[in-house]
């Protein structure tokens, strides 16, 4: 027997066309409707007794807000969530709302059927392989993008920031240590230091990578930061 159902998606040729492909297979189809967002309201008034209901940004705020509100008013429709390849949060958040399943939006048709077949059964209308993908990130999570500058500037003290600031900005040893209000000395060994740490062979190449990463923005001005100016050496 086939399923009454309500498509809903942002796109609105691709929940017609789904809807269109579940017709022939002998689904009852209450509605094709976009966008997402009016969904709740629709599939309340409609009632189903399953709901695919597309999404782009699976991981977002605020996406399956829907999700929530038909549960609460109604519970005994099923809601399937036709998305992309989801982040592991982006397949807790659709269940943690109330979803019963969720499909990948590249998913053959026999495939999106089956889900809501299984929903409509109060089954789980997950892929296997969806989920072994989202555990397995769960438990080895991809390492985040390293944020290079800020890795830099906990590797130098306030006064060595500061240091190589004036660097960036042109400042030979002997304005280093007159604005610094240090021995042309002790300017020359805090530039040498901050070499040192950045990994690099010349005033010219920290500048570079303090540009190129960031860092010179983070450091913010110069000259007048107690903080940088007045401590020990």
């Amino acid at each position: 027997m086939g399923v009454r159902l309500m498509v809903v998606d942002d796109h609105r040729l691709l929940a017609e066309a789904l809807a269109s492909a579940l017709k022939l297979r002998g689904h009852r189809v209450l509605a094709a409707a976009a966008p997402a967002a009016g969904a709740a309201e629709l599939v309340i008034s409609r009632a189903p007794e399953v709901c695919l209901l597309g999404t782009s940004a699976p991981a977002e705020p605020g996406t399956f807000d829907p999700v929530v509100r038909i549960k609460k008013e109604r519970p005994q429709v099923a809601v399937v969530v036709l998305g992309p390849v989801p982040s592991p949060r982006g397949i807790a958040a659709a269940f943690a709302a109330g979803a019963s399943g969720y499909v990948r939006h590249d998913e053959r048709i026999e495939g999106v059927e089956r889900a809501l077949m299984k929903a409509r059964a109060g089954e789980a209308a997950v892929a296997p392989a969806l989920l072994q993908g989202a555990f397995s990130e769960l438990l080895n999570p991809a390492a985040q993008p390293d944020d290079e500058g800020q890795r830099l500037l906990q590797m130098l003290t306030p006064r060595e920031v500061e240091v190589l600031v004036r660097v960036a900005d042109g400042e030979d040893t002997r304005l280093i240590a007159a604005g610094m209000g240090i021995a042309p000395s002790t300017a020359r060994t805090h530039v040498q230091r901050v070499l040192m740490k950045l990994g690099v062979g010349s005033r010219l190449e920290a500048a570079a990578l303090a540009a190129r990463t960031g860092l010179l923005d983070r450091a913010g001005p110069v000259g007048d930061e107690p903080s940088a100016s007045h401590e020990q050496e």
